[in-house]
């Protein structure tokens, strides 16, 4: 299940084609524990990073693959890990120990059912986990959701990226769907330009004044003086790094909002409304965090309603309420878990709200 640089296009799950776009990346260490839907990511690095000569560790918990990938990356190294759901779960005071101390931890979360263990079906009921955390303290991870499986190599680019330029854990968000479907997909080189990390990592004090990386801060002024330079960082990351996909919003009357695989239904329900004379046009967010509050409040001065399309219970629906702030209805069509609404479904939820 390997591929290189030089395959143009071959036919790959979506677990397979993130971990292969991990190392083209230039992954250096991978530390993970298996867990059904994202157990592929594992299974394919335990090969080919020691393959290339790379570190590999199945780690004995998910506790310690956090743990082990914030200390491969206070060295500098490009390091990540991958998870699903109530594993991610236990991770969350890593996530916000590696935010504090600025470290480029990348983290693949693929999602399922759950509260608790749930079951094993697609799910999109950890958006509020990756957007909102469930770390101690005022934080933010960057997130990224994939909607194919192309998407799924490319942004694991990114993630890898995005992590390093800011110095921020990034989370790619996928779901069970995503992880286990299999789609063409295409591997370019690594796109990205080489982030200097020389002026922090923990590389040996010979030769200059060691470093410290560390979250403790005992005093509350230098704390205060800390996150609001935290929070500058993430005002440049909203600035320059939100990301979405639009489509048919130029005269649309109501707009679909929806992220992951669910949109790829949205987008044929979006089409047969148009083919029903109904003008619906869609917005996907590509970055939740940073989300594309901007986009949606320049969208709220011309249309008549939004709806969010999601596979949980209404979570992506209350950054859009609160992107819109009023000026128009949001309402929400869902699924708690499982494969998304059929289009046909979305179009017929869609004629009853109008």
């Amino acid at each position: 299940m390997t591929a290189t640089i030089t395959d143009k296009k071959v036919l790959m799950k979506g677990n397979y084609a993130i971990a292969n776009a991990a190392v083209l990346a230039g992954c250096q260490c991978y530390f993970g524990y298996p867990i059904t839907p994202q157990s592929e990511i594992g299974e394919f690095m335990s090969g080919k990073m020691q393959e290339l000569g790379r570190a590999y560790v199945s780690a004995e918990s998910e506790l310690a693959a956090i743990n082990m990938t914030i200390g491969a990356c206070s060295t500098g190294v490009k390091a990540m890990t991958s998870s699903s759901s109530c594993a991610v779960s236990l991770m969350q005071e890593g996530l916000s120990y590696a935010t504090s101390d600025q470290l480029p931890v990348v983290l693949v979360s693929v999602m399922r059912g759950g509260p608790g263990l749930g079951n094993i079906y697609p799910s999109q009921g950890d958006y509020f986990q990756a957007t909102r955390g469930g770390g101690n303290g005022d934080y933010k991870l960057i997130v990224l959701a994939p909607s194919t499986v192309q998407e799924c190599a490319d942004l694991t680019y990114k993630a890898f990226y995005l992590a390093q330029k800011y110095r921020n854990p990034t989370v790619l968000l996928a779901d069970g769907l995503l992880g286990q479907m299999m789609e063409p997909v295409e591997f370019k080189e690594y796109p990205y330009p080489e982030i200097d990390n020389s002026q922090w990592k923990l590389s040996g004090a010979k030769g200059r004044d060691a470093r410290i990386i560390r979250s403790y801060a005992p005093l509350a002024d230098n704390q205060c003086v800390f996150l609001e330079k935290l929070f500058e960082k993430y005002r440049t990351i909203e600035e320059n790094e939100t990301e979405w996909e639009e489509i048919g919003t130029e005269d649309a009357d109501i707009v679909l909002v929806s992220f992951g695989s669910t949109a790829r239904n949205v987008k044929t329900a979006a089409k047969i409304c148009r083919q029903n004379g109904m003008k619906v046009g869609v917005l996907r967010p590509i970055t939740l965090f940073p989300f594309p509050s901007k986009r949606l409040q320049e969208l709220s001065q011309k249309v008549k309603m939004f709806i969010s399309v999601e596979v949980n219970m209404g979570q992506m629906v209350q950054d859009v309420r609160l992107a819109v702030n009023g000026k128009v209805p949001v309402e929400l069509i869902h699924k708690g878990v499982g494969t998304p609404p059929s289009p046909e479904e979305i179009v017929k939820q869609i004629e009853e709200l109008i």
